[in-house]
């Protein structure tokens, strides 16, 4: 079998547009791979060992945080714990690792919200993550519920929120395609109702304004460009494949999905890749 080179560099996360089907390209350094046009088709993948931190291009023989050298890992707030527990973010406390980073994206508005990939969730995100997030984490369906007007608050609300609900996605009931539709109007004011005193509590130590209930939020519906599901989910990792190959068969979330696997393109960021086709 031949085999045509659609374009070599290193990986980033997969851009999503939200139209009637989710549409994806995979960027290789300067190349944007339209993935949607490549499903059905054979492709292989491959990975020839190089690394470079996406932050400082440093070559590095691991990757942390899904693209970074170690150092970078060590010293970019981008980095710091707070990021995936935003309750426990410190800048006002004057320890924040790049205060000019956490003004821009921390100190900003925050959506906290109600999301359905694998069962129902609750999140926060930027207000202008809407509605990449959501596509990044595979979901059928998402409810905004407030707007808050710090990233420490999203955290705080949702560590309120998530007593009565999830906060994580489960990949593998993702991929496999059969999640239920859920009625996120109706989870949202029962979770509200049973939360509201320590909601309020929130709204009068910091503002009103800074805690907002979203009263007539759009929901979002995505469809994604899968053909078929996998009924096993078997997951590729190239530090122990360099070599990926199968039919395309759908893309969901951050993943390829494969024939013969599953691979999650988020995490290898900064790796540096081949992309083939069947010729």
């Amino acid at each position: 079998m031949g085999w045509e080179l659609l374009a070599a560099g290193h990986v980033n996360k997969m851009r999503t547009s939200h139209n009637d089907t989710v549409a994806y390209q995979l960027p290789l350094d300067d190349s944007l791979c339209d993935m949607n046009a490549l499903l059905g088709q054979r492709l292989k993948l491959v990975y020839g060992g190089d690394i470079h931190c996406c932050h400082c291009g440093r070559k590095t023989k691991k990757s942390f945080n899904q693209g970074y050298c170690y150092p970078c890992f060590q010293k970019l707030a981008q980095c710091d714990s707070c990021i995936v527990s935003p309750e426990k973010c410190h800048y006002d406390a004057g320890t924040c690792r790049e205060p000019e980073w956490g003004e821009t994206h921390c100190l900003t508005d925050h959506i906290v919200y109600l999301a359905n990939s694998s069962g129902a969730k609750v999140g926060i995100t930027r207000q202008s993550q809407v509605p990449v997030r959501w596509m990044d984490q595979g979901a059928i369906q998402a409810l905004p519920i407030f707007r808050v007007a710090t990233r420490r608050l999203s955290g705080l609300l949702e560590v309120i929120l998530k007593d009565q609900v999830a906060d994580k996605t489960n990949w593998r009931t993702m991929l496999k395609g059969d999640v239920d539709y859920i009625d996120l109007v109706s989870l949202r004011d029962q979770l509200l109702d049973n939360a509201w005193d320590q909601i309020v509590a929130l709204q009068r130590e910091y503002g009103v304004q800074a805690v907002q209930f979203i009263e007539q939020a759009q929901e979002y519906d995505f469809r994604y460009p899968v053909d078929t599901y996998p009924k096993k989910v078997v997951s590729f990792n190239l530090d122990k494949e360099p070599e990926v190959e199968g039919v395309l068969q759908g893309i969901k979330g951050q993943y390829l999905i494969f024939d013969t696997g599953v691979i999650n393109m988020r995490k290898f960021g900064a790796y540096h890749i081949e992309l083939y086709r069947a010729a």
